[in-house]
C-alpha cells in the first residue's frame, strides 16, 4: 500500500463525471459520433499535396508589425 494512498478519495470533477454518465448512458455513443462527424476522416493524398503546396511561409514574429516601433 503506498503511503500517501487515499483509500476512498474521489475528487470533484470525477464525481461529476460518474454522475454525468449515470444520467445519461449514451453520452460516451454522442461523443464518438461528434468525434466521428469532425475528425475522424480518411484524407485525399491529392487533396493534401495541393494544401501542402498552397500554404504560405509565416514570418518568424508573427505579432511584429512591419512599421516596428516609433
Amino acid at each position: 500500500m503506498p503511503f500517501f494512498r487515499r483509500a476512498d478519495y474521489q475528487s470533484d470533477a470525477t464525481q461529476f463525471i460518474d454522475q454525468l454518465k449515470a444520467e445519461r448512458p449514451t453520452l460516451e455513443q454522442e461523443q464518438r459520433q461528434g468525434r466521428a462527424l469532425l475528425w475522424d476522416r480518411n484524407i485525399d493524398p491529392e487533396v493534401a499535396v495541393q494544401a501542402e503546396a498552397a500554404r504560405v511561409a509565416q514570418k518568424p514574429y508573427v505579432y511584429q508589425t512591419e512599421s516596428g516601433l516609433k
